[in-house]
């Protein structure tokens, strides 16, 4: 029998029959490139966007390294949000199943913290959690991460943005010099820089790149609001869609609030996922979400981006996103694997802007429009645009064969001068089209 291809990063037995049991054929790039180097302990900075197999390429290795006959903490996995470090713990759980004598615990805010420091008497051999939780265990000395020996940093990012990488920093000064750090984030931004000074000396960087914006498996499609409510285009688009999941994407938590509050006036049963969410209620939701009680969730980008769902087959973007990373990282919710998804974004006038933005950077939309009750298509955005600068082109080539008098202009000198510019231009289409009809002749005589 043929070696499953996971063999060849001589990961252990029990952890290739794990693979085995995730129906992983594969693995994919970022696996491909990072598993060899965390299995070698080397510090390195993986960018890629989600949905490409991030966890599993860094726990995969984590679990072969662990000695489980020390049973202190030997490696730290921290991420930005409740949600995430469940997914990942979730994640881990499923590998410790096969590699059954490794101690895996999960530490987040919003649970009893004296319930944890009962539960870290014990020292787990893989430590998962939120930074300021995982950090106030450490404090207490609680948890012994000063003995890990190596620490992830997953959606480094989204740390930043969250305000959590001052958390991050208190435990990285805990470890010994030696301990070897893997930071994982969608985007380097500028900010993250001196953390990554700071620790990381002469790290391997691992980019997975996505030359092409779209997915083969994601149908992106554009909706033009021009003269109708936003709101109202949403409920057609409602009835349009048979969602098995949808997330609906608002830039900000007030206009979410906002949409949510017309959607329920309308009688459309919403979930919702954004910061303004106690921990109960977010927990609740999520819960819900999953059990599958809505086909539509309302989300805001901060909010959403620590949290992973499985089966989201619509993303609609209610609001255009004002940066780039926002609008792939929504995107990136629905077409995850195998599964076909369809993103879908409306805009407004005001907005044609960012479409342009986000035309710029690779993605390429299908312009519809509700009509009968169905997505037809219509002509493109920026259809009158293109056809202005080709108008405006023209223009420059023929102004110098109008005469025109700088030193007396005459009454009507204006209408008189537009009149004769557009003469020439109307002769000039007329040359082109002829010139153009001679060249296909010719081309079919050929």
């Amino acid at each position: 029998m043929a070696n499953h291809p996971f063999e060849n990063f001589n990961l252990e037995p029990s952890l290739i029959d794990a693979v085995k049991d995730l129906n992983f054929s594969q693995p994919t790039e970022i696996q491909t490139r990072v598993i060899p180097k965390i299995i070698k302990q080397a510090s390195l900075i993986g960018q890629s966007q989600t949905g490409t197999g991030k966890s599993h390429a860094f726990l995969l290795p984590l679990m072969h390294s662990i000695d489980i006959n020390v049973k202190e903490p030997q490696a730290i996995i921290v991420a930005p949000t409740r949600e995430l470090a469940q997914q990942l713990f979730d994640v881990a759980s499923h590998l410790a199943k096969f590699k059954k004598e490794v101690s895996v615990k999960l530490f987040i805010g919003g649970t009893d913290i004296e319930k944890d420091r009962q539960r870290a008497k014990s020292q787990p051999q893989l430590i998962i959690g939120t930074p300021t939780r995982i950090n106030d265990l450490a404090k207490h000395g609680d948890l012994h991460v000063h003995l890990a020996s190596y620490l992830v940093i997953d959606e480094a990012d989204l740390m930043i943005d969250l305000g959590l990488i001052e958390e991050v920093d208190h435990i990285a000064s805990r470890l010994d010099e030696n301990t070897n750090i893997a930071v994982f984030s969608a985007t380097i931004p500028r900010s993250l820089h001196p953390f990554l000074t700071k620790y990381l000396e002469n790290p391997e960087f691992i980019e997975i790149e996505n030359t092409e914006k779209n997915k083969k498996n994601i149908e992106f499609y554009l909706i033009p609001t021009k003269g109708e409510a936003k709101v109202e285009k949403t409920l057609k688009l409602m009835d349009v869609l048979n969602p098995y999941l949808c997330i609906i994407f608002c830039n900000s938590r007030d206009s979410a609030d906002e949409l949510a509050k017309q959607l329920n006036a309308a009688g459309v049963k919403l979930g919702m996922i954004h910061g303004g969410l106690t921990p109960r209620e977010r927990k609740q939701q999520m819960k819900r979400i999953r059990n599958l009680e809505f086909q539509f969730v309302i989300a805001s980008d901060l909010a959403s981006r620590g949290i992973d769902i499985d089966g989201v087959s619509h993303v609609i973007n209610f609001d255009v996103p004002k940066d780039i990373d926002f609008f792939t990282h929504r995107v990136g919710r629905t077409g995850r694997g195998q599964y076909k998804g369809v993103a879908i974004t409306l805009y407004s006038p005001d907005e044609e802007a960012h479409v342009a933005l986000i035309e710029q950077q690779g993605y390429h939309f299908e312009n519809v429009d509700i009509k009968d009750n169905e997505l037809k298509p219509i002509k493109a955005h920026n259809t009158r645009q293109t056809r202005k600068n080709k108008d405006d082109h023209l223009t420059n080539q023929l102004k110098y064969k109008v005469k025109s008098n700088k030193k007396k202009v005459k009454p009507g000198y204006k209408k008189k001068f537009k009149r004769e510019l557009d003469d020439l231009k109307q002769k000039e289409r007329k040359q082109f089209s002829k010139r153009q009809n001679r060249q296909e002749r010719k081309n079919k005589k050929g």
